[in-house]
């Protein structure tokens, strides 16, 4: 970028920093008692790192680290750091649920940013929630912005062999149930599960979330699938540091790349790397803060046909190591575009370059994780977006984690009123339940659980567990994590606890579900449900009375639109009235 042109640019932090009187002596005063020399106030972007570091946040907990190598990057291309905390809503640690407090990190990061003097941001993401969660912050003020990741953690071990953080705990722990594996085996797999800092190495939330950042644009390429402990990663962060700077001189706005293409790209790329359902719900609530319009319809209408490529584990086989080493979301990128199935080539990414440009070259090293177009893991990796009588505003379906035979399914429904019912049922060997029964349970939405918690895989009963039952049909209000498996009908809205058709379901009554036909229906007249509803309290919730929880009870949209409160759609801009002291 030529002087001239950087003479061109007006810089936000200017209206901090750049003038010569009382506010602008004061401003510089505070900020030089960290011994930032008086140049660096002089025409230089200032960057702002947003961090989520804490030790809380297992997956986020190396960003100290990281950030170090963001700064030298900044400063190396003539920009200032300054780094700041933000809310850290570490998926497993945090409770009820981390997606409780994605929306409360998304303020703090959207005020953050506004009302500080920076020219931009890097957003350190990783656990599940901060990816989307500081996405949505930064969207909402669209300054120029770039993502790092801090990576997914090293393949587990167990007996010498493979295994998926987050993946194996379900699958181990039906094991036990199902009087399979020792309780004692169950517990020596712990030491080996995470053996390293960084994300689960499964395609997980966090991994979905890491490509859906890639496959926005909001990344540099390799960004998604690099180790945490790889020296790559911290390259990526440098490079990312020194790119931010480039981002402000060319006015790269976040607006400029989350586009209504970018979001059809991620929507394709989700399906071919097998990525969690919780992608739905995130893409929705990124794209309602930018002003883009994104309807579960779009995920059937863009989605459907596209094949599952990537063979990684809850899906497939492969871990996060792999798909690195194979050649990342680059090599997926690569084979959908020659495949055709890259619907916007030319959609802008923050390297300035067209998300073709940066991966027409790319190369793919094994074609067992990252599959040929003539030899998908699944032929239609889509999220299956299902309405009906029982799901009037839509549930979905991660076909690539679940059983093709159970996909069209006609089962009488044993139903869970909450949680805590189900935890207290389940385990009843006199429980009225058999392979072709279907799971339901209630109040676990954004509403009724509060938070929309990931309970929505039910445990299998552990009679039919003992008899070799590996999967069955489950329906609830409630998520699921990424890393888990199975024949799971999530995201039902409305939820119970609003009203929903959800929270009429009997012991007994006949359900349908059709993956192909897109229809999930009670199969009771009309009349008789309606006459239910009307009969049925509402649930409510096991909301706080006050505090946070009671401000999301009353603000929380609905599933189909994201989960985000109704008073933060849309951009507000990162302009703010100057504060004279």
């Amino acid at each position: 970028m030529s002087d001239t042109n950087k003479k061109n640019v007006k810089l936000r932090s200017a209206e901090w920093f750049g003038t010569q009187d009382k506010n602008g002596f004061m401003y510089r005063s505070w900020m030089k008692n960290q011994g930032i020399p008086d140049h660096e106030f002089q025409g230089k972007p200032i960057i702002g790192i947003c961090n989520t570091w804490s030790e809380l946040t297992p997956c986020n907990a190396h960003f100290r680290k990281l950030a170090e190598h963001v700064k030298r990057g900044i400063i190396e291309a003539g920009g200032w750091p300054v780094e700041f905390p933000v809310f850290s809503n570490g998926e497993s640690n945090l409770r009820p649920t981390a997606m409780l407090t994605r929306n409360l990190a998304s303020m703090d990061v959207e005020e953050s940013i506004r009302g500080n003097p920076m020219d931009a941001v890097v957003l350190l993401v990783g656990c599940d929630k901060t990816t989307p969660a500081l996405l949505m912050g930064a969207a909402s003020v669209d300054v120029p912005t770039i993502v790092v990741t801090g990576g997914p953690m090293l393949n587990g071990k167990l007996k010498g062999k493979d295994i998926g953080s987050g993946t194996a705990v379900w699958q181990l722990h039906e094991e036990v149930k199902a009087g399979t594996l020792s309780m004692h085996e169950f517990m020596a797999a712990e030491a080996g599960h995470s053996r390293s800092a960084g994300t689960c190495n499964t395609m997980g939330t966090a991994s979905t979330m890491a490509c859906m950042a890639e496959a926005l644009g909001t990344s540099l390429p390799h960004n998604a699938a690099i180790p945490a402990v790889d020296a790559r990663r911290y390259v990526l962060a440098h490079m990312s540091g020194m790119r931010i700077v480039e981002m402000v001189w060319e006015d790269l706005r976040l607006s400029k790349v989350l586009t209504r293409e970018a979001f059809e790209n991620a929507i394709r790329v989700n399906a071919a790397i097998g990525g969690s359902t919780n992608a739905v719900i995130h893409l929705k609530a990124i794209a309602g803060r930018i002003g883009v319009e994104l309807e579960l319809e779009d995920w059937t209408r863009v989605g459907r046909g596209t094949p599952t490529l990537v063979d990684l584990l809850p899906s497939g086989r492969f871990l996060m190591e792999e798909f690195f080493y194979a050649g990342g979301l680059p090599g997926v990128l690569r084979r959908m575009g020659e495949g055709g199935l890259l619907p916007h080539k030319d959609a802008l990414t923050v390297n300035g370059q067209s998300i073709w440009a940066n991966v027409v070259d790319a190369p793919i090293y094994d074609d067992e994780v990252i599959r040929p177009l003539s030899n998908p893991l699944i032929q239609d990796g889509a999220i299956c977006v299902l309405r009906g009588n029982l799901a009037p505003r839509g549930a979905v379906l991660k076909p690539s984690a679940a059983t093709p035979a159970l996909m069209q399914h006609r089962g009488r429904a044993v139903v869970f009123e909450n949680f805590e019912h189900y935890k207290s049922r389940i385990n009843d060997p006199e429980l009225a339940v058999d392979a072709n029964s279907v799971l339901v349970m209630k109040n676990c939405g954004p509403k009724g659980y509060p938070g929309m918690a990931e309970v929505g895989n039910m445990g299998l009963p552990p009679k039919l567990l003992a008899a070799g039952v590996k999967d069955m049909v489950r329906i609830s209000d409630a998520r699921m994590s990424g890393t888990a498996y199975g024949t799971v009908v999530l995201h039902v809205a409305p939820e119970a606890a609003a009203g929903g058709p959800l929270g009429a379901v009997q012991d007994g009554d006949w359900i349908e579900l059709d993956c192909a036909g897109g229809r999930l229906n009670l199969d009771i007249p009309e009349a008789e449900l309606a006459a239910r509803l009307a009969a049925r309290e509402q649930a409510g919730g096991n909301a706080m009375k006050g505090g946070y929880q009671r401000l999301y009870v009353d603000h929380v949209l609905q599933a189909d639109e994201g989960c985000d409160f109704d008073f933060l759609v849309g951009s507000r801009g990162s302009a703010v009235p100057r504060h004279s002291h």
